[in-house]
């Protein structure tokens, strides 16, 4: 069940339910339904927001057999912080290719 995967993945990461809640933004006793499997089928939605704090997909949450590499939540903050700030996808394309040449320059 759903659920129990979160709560698997909620507890490898050292988190209590507080902390999942408030860092994906959902209310925590909608978290603890789930986990109990008291709630069963959650939105697409709430899915997004606990998904990468918990440092997977949404696939991976309903399909554990997804063999899709699981995204790490670091990078995915990082392109986020790269939206609000105003970065173009153009220009953060820019930036990578800049820094293959430098680093293939060494």
């Amino acid at each position: 069940m759903i659920g129990d995967r979160v709560k698997a993945l909620r507890k490898e990461k050292n988190m209590s339910l507080s902390e999942l809640a408030e860092q994906a933004g959902v209310a925590k006793s909608y978290v603890s339904s789930l986990e109990r499997n008291l709630q069963q089928n959650p939105s697409i939605q709430f899915l997004d927001k606990i998904a990468p704090v918990l440092g997977v997909t949404v696939n991976t949450l309903l399909d554990p057999d997804d063999n899709q590499k699981d995204v790490d939540t670091d990078w995915v903050n990082l392109a986020k912080s790269a939206m609000e700030s105003g970065i173009s996808k153009e220009q953060f394309k820019e930036f990578i290719e800049f820094n293959k040449w430098r680093i293939n320059k060494k």
